[in-house]
């Protein structure tokens, strides 16, 4: 009787020890300890620097972070790699196929094999092309492979911005391309045997006069999340929300603050495991007024850290969107 005891005791410490090590085991580099029911800059002083930092793309495994650095006045879009490792990010390095030619809107399929981005790279050897094109490269056991141009209808004469992927393989993505309602408007195309054959603008519920740029697809295309502009100018930029009811959008919805402030936000995602929503925003989190007078050392600091208003990458729970669009 005792030696059973032991047995089944043993064997209940055998499973307990090893749920835990496959729960620390299945855990991402973003995961935390507690709830984020605010958005806050992710990665400080070394993903988020102070810099124009934005459109953050995970890998499968949460392990490989792509990103985009441009400059100040938002010119030579450039992709860069940081790594998780010892339970922190690798200074970020320019990404391989990167560094030449503007290039940004990361994201990986659901594999996690391929990387999609937008770029305004020749077709063949010679001068920048003068509109963005959506293009993918390998990503197969640590290593990338050449990119590859998407072919048309998903490309067009215009710009096309920012991909995105429901589970079955269809596409979501911005496009200038003639015939919209806007400036940008958003599309969508469904895989058909392997091959893209048709586009379809998703309509007035989503697309105005303005511009409709940076779509964020549910997996399970139940709802879409995007950046809108009213004008040209990327000053005004706000996320709106609409749902898929029985293949039909809702009229698109401005989030609530936090998720929207008074300057622009954009880049939304929501991590594959649905825990936490990304995005990137301008915002001044040292705004304000101050109780006495700054040193220059304090103020070259400020204006040099995150949060100094140029753009940072910030995470918040998804649950506290889901949570502020039913109120």
């Amino acid at each position: 009787m005792k030696s059973k005891f032991v047995i089944r005791l043993l064997l209940t410490v055998v499973i307990l020890a090893f749920g835990k090590l496959s729960s620390h085991a299945e855990s991402k580099s973003y995961d935390v300890s507690g709830p984020i029911s605010e958005p806050r800059i992710f990665g400080e002083g070394v993903i988020s620097t102070g810099d124009y930092d934005t459109h953050p793309a995970f890998s499968l495994d949460g392990n490989t972070l792509v990103f985009v650095k441009m400059a100040p006045d938002l010119t030579k879009w450039t992709l860069f790699i940081s790594t998780y490792k010892n339970a922190k990010w690798s200074e970020p390095e320019i990404a391989p196929f990167s560094g030449q030619y503007w290039d940004a809107d990361p994201y990986f399929s659901k594999d996690g094999k391929i990387l999609y981005f937008i770029s305004n790279r020749p077709l063949k050897e010679g001068q920048p092309q003068k509109d963005f094109d959506i293009w993918k490269i390998d990503f197969v056991e640590g290593k990338w492979g050449t990119p590859a141009r998407l072919s048309p209808p998903i490309n067009s004469e215009s710009s096309e911005y920012y991909p995105t992927f429901t589970d079955d393989g269809t596409i979501y993505f911005g496009s200038r391309r003639k015939g919209g309602t806007g400036g940008s408007d958003i599309y969508r195309s469904k895989l058909e045997n392997g091959e893209y054959r048709t586009v379809q603008n998703l309509g007035s519920s989503i697309n105005t006069e303005g511009n409709e740029f940076e779509p964020f697809i549910a997996f399970d295309e139940s709802y879409l999340i995007f950046m809108a502009t009213p004008t040209e100018s990327l000053d005004q930029g706000d996320f709106y929300i609409s749902y898929n009811q029985s293949g039909n959008w809702t009229k698109a919805a401005k989030l609530p603050a936090p998720f929207n402030s008074d300057v622009t936000e954009f880049s939304p995602k929501v991590t594959r495991d649905g825990k936490y929503f990304f995005f990137s925003s301008n915002r001044n989190t040292h705004a304000g007024t101050f109780t006495k007078p700054e040193t220059a050392a304090e103020m070259i600091k400020r204006i040099r850290e995150p949060g100094n208003g140029l753009a940072d990458i910030y995470q918040v729970d998804f649950s506290a969107l889901q949570n502020a669009l039913k109120k």
